[in-house]
């Protein structure tokens, strides 16, 4: 796998403040979704994720693969864990939450056919 990585994910408590703070920063546009204030940024090399009630309040990596069972096989395998993947995402794809064997949080994407990032 070649583990490039395809999106990231902001998780804040509140998804405006947050949005207010990255776009305003970075001058990435927005694209709201229905939630208040979630949606994602269009950067000039990623999409990155927005969403609200998140305890953690972290930026998350995900890493591109084309074949996301294969993909979640390897890590189990590897000794890691793999919550069930998401169901696609029209226009973003799958995601799948994971963790190292030490318990590092990351993520797995597999994107939407035809997308390019």
């Amino acid at each position: 796998m070649p583990g490039s990585v395809s999106y990231l994910e902001i998780g804040g408590q509140n998804a405006q403040v947050s949005q207010d703070f990255f776009r305003h920063l970075f001058d990435w546009p927005f694209q709201p979704t229905e939630a208040p204030g979630e949606g994602w940024f269009r950067t000039p090399s990623i999409q990155v994720g927005l969403h609200g009630n998140d305890p953690a309040r972290q930026v998350l990596v995900f890493f591109r693969v084309a074949d996301m069972p294969a993909a979640v096989a390897k890590v189990k395998a590897l000794g890691g864990q793999a919550d069930d993947p998401g169901p696609g995402e029209p226009g973003f794809g799958i995601f799948c939450l994971c963790r190292d064997p030490q318990g590092v949080r990351f993520g797995l994407h597999q994107p939407a056919a035809g997308q390019a990032s």
